[in-house]
C-alpha cells in the first residue's frame, strides 16, 4: 500500500488541479441539479449534493476497475508498453492544458459523446430529485459525462495493469475534484479564482508534465523520483 501512496496523492492532485475544468464542464450541471431539488427538500440540500458527487465518484471508480482489467489483460504483452507510453503522453497533454499552454486535450471528449447521448435521457427521468438514492443514481449517470481530463486519468489508471489499482486511483481522482464541485456561492468563486491564477496553473501543469515524463518507461524515472 505504501507504494500506492505517491500514485494516490498524484491522482487526487490531478482532480484538484483540474477543478477549473470541472467547474466549466460540470459547474452549470451542478447548479441545475441544485435547482432541481424540490422546495420541501431544500433542508437536505447538502446531503443530496453529497449523494450526487458520491455517485459520480463511484462511476469513476467503476470505470477505473474496467480499464484496470483491460490493462491487466495486456500486462504481459507489448501492448502494455504502448499503453504506458500513450498514458504518459496524455498526462503531459493534461499538464499543458492545466498550465493553459495547449487545449488539445479537450478534443478527446468527443469519444464519449455517443454513450452520453444514450445516458442523458435517463437523467431527465430522475428529476426532480426527491430522495438520496435518486440523487446517488443521478450522480452515477453524471459521472459518464464526456471529459478529456477523466479519459486521460483513466488511461493512466489502465497503464498500472491492476483492476484494484485502477479503481482506487480513479476514486482518489474523484475525491480530488470533490472540494471544487461541492463549493457553492462565494467560496466556489474564490476557489475557482485561486485555481485559475496563472502561477498556480503553471505550477500544477509543470507538476503533471513531470509526472507524465516519469510515467514514460526509461532510466530517467529513478532520477525524477529522487527529485
Amino acid at each position: 500500500m505504501a507504494d500506492w501512496l505517491p500514485l494516490l496523492v498524484s491522482a487526487a492532485i490531478l482532480g484538484l488541479l483540474g477543478g477549473g475544468h470541472c467547474l466549466g464542464m460540470c459547474g452549470g450541471l451542478m447548479g441545475a441539479l441544485t435547482l432541481a431539488i424540490p422546495a420541501e427538500q431544500r433542508g437536505r440540500r447538502l446531503r443530496l449534493l453529497l449523494a450526487y458527487n458520491l455517485g459520480r465518484i463511484l462511476s469513476y471508480a467503476t470505470a477505473g476497475l474496467l480499464v484496470g482489467m483491460a490493462g491487466w489483460a495486456v500486462a504481459s504483452s507489448p501492448a502494455a508498453l504502448a499503453l504506458r507510453v500513450v498514458a504518459a503522453v496524455l498526462l503531459i497533454a493534461m499538464g499543458l492544458y492545466l498550465a493553459g499552454w495547449w487545449s488539445g486535450l479537450t478534443r478527446i471528449e468527443a469519444l464519449g459523446r455517443g454513450l452520453w447521448r444514450h445516458l442523458q435521457p435517463l437523467t431527465r427521468r430522475l428529476l426532480p430529485v426527491t430522495s438520496l438514492p435518486r440523487a446517488l443514481v443521478l450522480g452515477a449517470l453524471w459521472g459518464w459525462l464526456p471529459c478529456g481530463l477523466v479519459y486521460s486519468t483513466l488511461l493512466w489508471s489502465a497503464s498500472q495493469g491492476s483492476p484494484a489499482q485502477g479503481a482506487v486511483l480513479m476514486l482518489a481522482f474523484g475525491l480530488g475534484t470533490w472540494p471544487v464541485l461541492l463549493a457553492t456561492g462565494l467560496a466556489a468563486e474564490r476557489l475557482k479564482a485561486l485555481l485559475q491564477r496563472r502561477g498556480v496553473r503553471m505550477a500544477g501543469g509543470l507538476l503533471v508534465i513531470l509526472f507524465g515524463l516519469w510515467t514514460l518507461p526509461g532510466p530517467h524515472q529513478h532520477w525524477l523520483m529522487g527529485h
